[in-house]
């Protein structure tokens, strides 16, 4: 039994691989249209909201009449990505499994929208384990700011200082930090942080979910 400890999880990248599916509806959505999406484009992108990258998107890139049919543009693709295709991170459920069964509250917390978030939660098995899964959306927020890990470590029972927060991004990884969380990264892509940028922000950098047992995250929450 782990006590006055909390988890934290980002989704897409974190639990599911899913980063993939995003990046490429960007791309695959402008290629159609005959738009090319620069480097600088697709940096950009990467911390925004979904309504921010739609209206990026129609503005900057001239893709769609409106940021408003991009942004519908993108749900449809990933509304079936989600229902049909998505799957855990090796590793990342018999973590989960793991934590719930040694009493550590988990929460997931998503820049996802609520509807697909539920979704992918259910479909790939983390659910039963979760005591709020919460979306961005939700708060009408960004991950740029803590107030969605605020809001998920309201269902936890626990003190920013004792909740981990996971995440394959350098910028969440800057927020938790900054608001005082302790953090643990995943690599998954370099458009989302390089291992070096990931390592720089996080207590400790994982490859994967098998590099890590429950027993060692809870010696490492502890120290």
């Amino acid at each position: 039994m782990a006590d006055n400890i909390g988890v934290i999880f980002d989704c897409d990248g974190t639990l599911v691989d899913s980063m993939g599916a995003w990046h490429d509806v960007d791309r695959t959505l402008a290629a159609e249209a005959g738009i090319e999406i620069t480097e600088a484009d697709a940096d950009a992108i990467t911390t925004m909201s979904l309504p921010e990258a739609s209206a990026y998107l129609h503005e900057q890139c001239g893709l769609g009449n409106s940021s408003e049919e991009v942004l519908g543009m993108i749900f449809e693709r990933m509304r079936a990505f989600y229902a049909n295709e998505v799957e855990a991170r090796p590793g990342a459920l018999e973590f989960v499994r793991a934590l719930h069964e040694q009493g550590v509250p988990m929460a997931v917390a998503s820049s996802t929208p609520a509807d697909m978030l539920a979704i992918c939660v259910e479909r790939c098995g983390f659910a039963p384990y979760m005591k709020a899964v919460v979306s961005v959306d939700d708060l009408q927020t960004s991950k740029r700011e803590p107030a969605i890990y605020d809001h998920a470590r309201s269902f936890l029972g626990t003190d920013r200082a004792h909740t981990w927060g996971f995440e394959d991004a350098a910028y969440a990884l800057d927020t938790l930090r900054g608001a005082g969380y302790r953090a643990g990264a995943i690599y998954d892509n370099d458009i989302s942080g390089t291992r070096e940028e990931l390592i720089e922000r996080a207590d400790f950098l994982l490859s994967s979910w098998e590099d890590l047992d429950s027993d060692e995250f809870l010696a490492k929450a502890d120290a």
